[in-house]
């Protein structure tokens, strides 16, 4: 049938063999992350999950690390994330960004993502349309927790 879950585990499978550096355990997530897709663009649940993304909840993310996908360049990046409910895990972005936004990366920057709280895929997105002061706000919040 298509779309067998059969099909999509091979596809998860050959994605790790020609990337190890995009396996889940790579990246540092568990058995429950669906993968980074091939092309995000050709697949119909990536562009539902991104849509998703678009209105998910706020968080913090602090980057861990990135890697290069291709040269658009379209790169999958890591962070920690923390929740204003107290949540913490292990986030994956799969971004285009432009030379300049890849040349400002830096390990250990603090930036604001989106994430589905119904799913917990370990998805994350950059929230770059994200109000500043809603921002300072969760910030604020998550350090005070942290204090106590």
């Amino acid at each position: 049938m298509f779309g067998s879950k059969k099909k999509l585990n091979d596809l998860n499978d050959l994605m790790a063999q020609l990337r190890p550096d995009l396996s889940r355990e790579s990246l540092g997530v568990g058995p429950g992350f669906p993968g980074v897709a091939p092309n995000p663009l050709l697949s119909g649940e990536a562009r539902k999950r991104t849509a998703e993304l678009r209105s998910g909840e706020l968080a913090l993310g602090v980057l861990v690390d990135w890697r290069e996908v291709n040269s658009n360049p379209r790169v999958v990046l890591m962070f920690d994330v923390e929740t204003a409910g107290g949540l913490s895990f292990r986030g994956i972005a799969d971004e285009d960004l432009t030379i300049t936004e890849l040349t400002r990366l830096t390990p250990g920057q603090t930036l604001p993502v989106r994430y589905r709280p119904a799913v917990m895929d370990h998805y994350v997105s950059l929230a770059r349309d994200a109000d500043p002061a809603q921002v300072q706000q969760l910030s604020d919040e998550i350090a005070s927790r942290k204090r106590t």
